[in-house]
Order: C-alpha cells, then structure tokens, then sequence
C-alpha cells in the first residue's frame, strides 16, 4: 500500500509538471528559470575555428531613431547579442548581460539586436530595469554574424576576430568571461 501511495505522488507531479508546460502563462517563465539553471560561461572559440569578421559595413538604427555606423566599432572589442522579448533563454540571460554591461560599458561596445520594433525593445528593457542598448537593423549583417537562431551571440576581439560564438542562454557574468574580455582589452 506504501509504494502504491508514492507511486501515486510521483504520477500527481508528473501531471502537474506536464500541465505546468502546456499552459502558456506557466511555460515561458518555466522555461527562463530553467535556461538560467543550465547557462554556463561562455567558452573561447578554438583558434583554427575562428572567423574573421568579412566587413565592417553594417547599418543599425538605435533607441532614439538615429543611424549606428558599424565601422565606427572598429579596433573595438564588441558583444553582439540577438535576441528577442518572446524568447525564454534571451530573457534568461539578460540580468548576466546587464551586470557585466554596467562594469564594462565603457570598455567593450554592446549590441543588443532585436528583429522587433525598437519601442517594444526598448519598453522591455524598461520594465525590467536593464540599461542595455538595443538596436534594430537598418541593413544585413556582415557575414559571418548571422543570428537566426535566438539568442545568439559574437565576441569580437579588435582586430575584427570572432573569439565566441555562443548560441543558446549563457552567464556572461561569469568570473572566466571576464578574465576573457580583461584580456582582449589588454590586447
């Protein structure tokens, strides 16, 4: 009778668990805590690997409506992130982002790119009280800094070298990227 009883338990939070996903009030914020348990520091892509960025020419369109050159980024070291307001693992590794951006945003050059209107990215970082700045689009990206997939992001070094490449949620704020972003700074 025992066992019957907690197999009975285990069957109740099956379902629970189950149902809790199939809501969509419940899922997207399951699905960020669950991204923001699995994120780890992102790793340097290995040397033979990386890529070069292929050209600088690249148009972005900030908050305020005016126009970003990207080559005025470059010898910079520059995060690239694409994200969206719908994505869980976007949303789950912005507080990480948003730590690591008000030490090191008078160093490194962020791009927060969102495919959506800049007043429905913008309200978003609003309401949840990040300072990151978010950029839409004006033309297509230099190859190779696709970002199709969400989130996806680039870390590149100064001379134009694409040191990381992470897709999926990651902790930016981790004390082993720091060291990487302290190093390409030195550089």
């Amino acid at each position: 009778m025992k066992k019957l009883f907690q197999n009975q338990w285990v069957n109740i939070i099956l379902v629970v668990i189950i149902l809790a996903m199939v809501l969509p009030q419940t899922r997207k914020p399951i699905a960020i805590v669950f991204n923001k348990l699995i994120a780890s520091s992102p790793k340097l892509t290995d040397e033979e690997d990386r890529q070069q960025i292929e050209s600088y020419n690249w148009i972005l369109e900030d908050r305020f409506g005016n126009n970003v050159d990207f080559a005025q980024f470059q010898d910079k070291v520059i995060l690239i992130n694409y994200w969206a307001t719908w994505c869980p693992p976007c949303i789950a590794e912005m507080p990480s982002l948003n730590d690591l951006y008000q030490d090191y945003k008078e160093k490194v050059v962020f791009l927060f790119i969102s495919g959506e209107g800049l007043e429905t990215s913008q309200g978003f970082m609003n309401a949840k009280g990040y300072n990151l700045p978010v950029y839409c689009m004006k033309t297509n990206y230099p190859d190779p800094l696709e970002g199709y997939k969400l989130p996806t992001s680039y870390l590149i070094d100064k001379n134009g070298t694409i040191v990381i490449k992470k897709e999926g949620a990651a902790n930016w704020n981790s004390a082993n990227f720091r060291n990487i972003l302290d190093q390409l700074l030195k550089n």
